[in-house]
């Protein structure tokens, strides 16, 4: 017989490392087929939602429709433009990306100075508010 080191294990499939199907002495019933642990929709109804509940949505929709037209109408009788708030917006966008690259600035060298950002926002001129 060839010493143990020279055996050749015998043939299995692929196997993760270290994981099992299940575990060895577990009972029959943990075997079984899946259960989702979602309960399934009843009969006549899609996803568990009945019709009473989408009409209500889609009127609860409707009405959040006609809330921002109005807000909409609202802004435009005071004379701003969509492509002033677009602008508006993109500048704002701006203004986060360039903040969140000095946050992350500070906070690099927080780390490398082995203090808070907090302690570093008097040198800088900054507002703990920023």
């Amino acid at each position: 017989m060839d010493p143990p080191s020279l055996q050749t294990p015998p043939r299995r499939g692929p196997r993760t490392p270290g994981l099992r199907r299940t575990q060895p002495g577990l009972s029959k019933s943990c075997r079984g087929a899946f259960q989702s642990p979602r309960p399934s929709p009843k009969s006549g109804q899609a996803d568990g939602a009945s019709e009473d509940s989408l009409h209500l949505d889609i009127q609860k929709l409707k009405e959040k429709r006609d809330l921002l037209d109005k807000e909409i109408s609202q802004f435009i009788s005071e004379g701003y433009s969509v492509d002033e708030l677009e602008d508006h917006i993109s500048r704002l966008h701006e203004y986060n990306d360039i903040k969140d690259a000095g946050q992350m600035l500070l906070g690099k060298l927080a780390v490398i100075r082995g203090v808070t950002t907090k302690e570093l926002y008097p040198e800088f001129g900054l507002d703990m508010n920023d």
